[in-house]
């Protein structure tokens, strides 16, 4: 592993960073390779943001499946150089989808599908794709009318529709096409077949997933909790337990951070901000305060939030999945995780510990339920699915993960735009970044990414870092062959702000 020698730090340039995420720490360990000082300020207990490895009684956890693959090539090289070389493992990739009681491959192989489908319901979806294809749906703004015109009906229901509503949380009827145009741009009944005939590493004229990725031994926490003790050999400092609760501007600029510690409130002068907290929150702690219309957009971003309730089994009752989508409508768990095929660092001998992963919104009947009944409605829902024995679950642990995933509501775009605005008329030296600081599904890779840009902002760059994640080719997609394009990631569904709404008030969200 090599790391850059840092020059002596300058603390008359003293720069804020608000989360101590991939995109802070990122933030914070350029900074101090090139000589200027941060003070990062970090509200939980433990780094990592969303890519934390929560640990409980020796056991490591995941949160939502990290697989260590991008496309920018100034990310993995970071990757190298914050944890050396044997600390990664390199992983297969394997993911499959149960429904009806079977296993399909992801992607979908004609072969697999047929066999799982069985002669009669093939034929059906065959008729239903061929319907689709003379009669299609009118309506085909929405992801159901899209993707039934497309594949037809039958299999729409069968590898669509649940999975996507149980994720987002309303009907897909209310989920705008472009995201399923992007997301499965490239399925097809003819695809399907050639990945099912032909032999995989020889594929040249179709894009397919990446088969391997890299992963950190100790889950992707690792990265994090090394990169903060660099940081910190920096000579920089990362301030845990301590939350952003003020931010003092004047003439344009953010010239303070007030931070709470423990119930001790200390001010931290700055020379820059770079903020990884949701950017909504950012907005509502300005002082002096800002106008009504901005405090309203702030208001108006939404997210959906995450919880996983991780189940200790015997080794053999787990799969060798890295996570299955679990597309059967009867149970609320929409991914389960087997975190022994992501790494055997993370389980203890003759142990696994399946990850049941649950989408929620903050304040529902789920996130407010207490743990001991989350770990009795898993192995309920894993006996239900026939999955695994309950009788043989050993211990039980419930990991929650609020603003999982900005939402992108039909104002969501108009009132970034306002908060942008205010930012750079304001505020100029505030930089969000990150997937919460920027209110975009970004991937790891890409928070990281877009503090990079923004360090070279500080120091004399003008990189527009909203146009990092913004291609239409899915982030685990690989090109056999070409160029790449400009873009660096993956989007999310449109959802009007009114399905929000309903959608809360359904299932009793708590304070709405």
């Amino acid at each position: 592993m090599t790391t850059a020698e840092p020059a002596e730090v300058d603390r008359d340039t003293e720069v804020v960073v608000i989360g101590a995420g991939p995109a802070g720490l990122t933030a914070a360990y350029e900074l101090g390779k090139r000589g200027r000082a941060s003070t990062v300020l970090e509200a939980d207990d433990v780094v990592g943001g969303i890519s934390r490895s929560a640990e409980r009684d020796g056991w490591r956890f995941d949160i939502g499946g990290h697989r260590f693959f991008t496309k920018v090539q100034a990310v993995e090289d970071l990757w190298h150089e914050i944890l050396p070389d044997e600390d990664f493992l390199l992983r297969p990739r394997m993911s499959r989808i149960y429904y009806n009681g079977k296993f399909f491959d992801y992607p979908l192989k004609a072969s697999n599908a047929l066999k799982n489908l069985g002669v009669l319901e093939a034929g059906r979806c065959v008729l239903s794709y061929a319907w689709a294809r003379v009669r299609p749906p009118k309506d085909q703004t929405n992801f159901e009318g899209w993707v039934s015109a497309r594949f037809g009906s039958r299999l729409y229901r069968t590898f669509f529709k649940t999975y996507t509503e149980k994720v987002w949380g309303v009907p897909a009827t209310e989920i705008q096409a472009d995201w399923a145009a992007q997301r499965i741009k490239n399925l097809s009944l003819a695809s399907a077949v050639l990945n099912a005939v032909l032999p995989k590493r020889n594929q040249t004229e179709i894009t397919t997933l990446i088969e391997e990725f890299q992963y950190p031994k100790y889950g992707p926490g690792m990265m994090w909790e090394r990169c903060r003790e660099l940081v910190e050999a920096q000579g920089s400092k990362v301030l845990m337990r301590t939350a952003a609760t003020t931010v003092r501007h004047e003439a344009g600029h953010a010239v303070a951070v007030v931070a709470d510690t423990e119930g001790v409130r200390t001010e931290y002068p700055c020379s820059h901000v770079v903020s990884s907290m949701p950017i909504s929150t950012l907005l509502k702690v300005m002082d002096p305060p800002v106008p009504p219309e901005v405090q309203a957009a702030a208001d108006g971003l939404a997210y959906r939030d995450f919880l996983t309730v991780a189940l200790v089994m015997p080794e053999e009752a787990g799969f060798p999945d890295n996570w299955i989508y679990v597309h059967s409508p009867e149970v609320n768990v929409g991914r389960i995780q087997n975190f022994g095929s992501w790494s055997p660092y993370l389980v203890k001998d003759g142990r696994t510990c399946l990850g049941l992963e649950y989408f929620v919104f903050e304040g529902d009947r789920l996130w407010t339920m207490p743990d001991h009944e989350l770990v009795e409605l898993g192995k309920r829902e894993l006996h239900k699915l026939g999955l695994a024995d309950p009788a043989k679950v050993e211990a039980g642990y419930v990991v929650r993960c609020p603003k999982a995933y900005p939402v992108y509501d039909d104002t969501y775009k108009a009132n970034v735009q306002v908060l942008r605005d205010w930012l750079e008329a304001n505020a100029a030296n505030v930089h969000p970044v990150g997937r919460n600081g920027m209110h975009k599904y970004n991937n790891q890779d890409h928070s990281m990414y877009t503090a990079m840009l923004t360090v070279e902002n500080i120091l004399g760059a003008h990189h527009d870092i909203w146009q990092v994640n913004v291609e239409a080719e899915y982030h685990e997609e690989k090109a056999a062959e070409g160029p790449e394009d400009g873009g660096t990631g993956r989007d999310a569904p449109v959802i009007p702000r009114a399905a929000m709404s309903a959608a809360n008030e359904k299932r009793g969200r708590v304070g709405a």
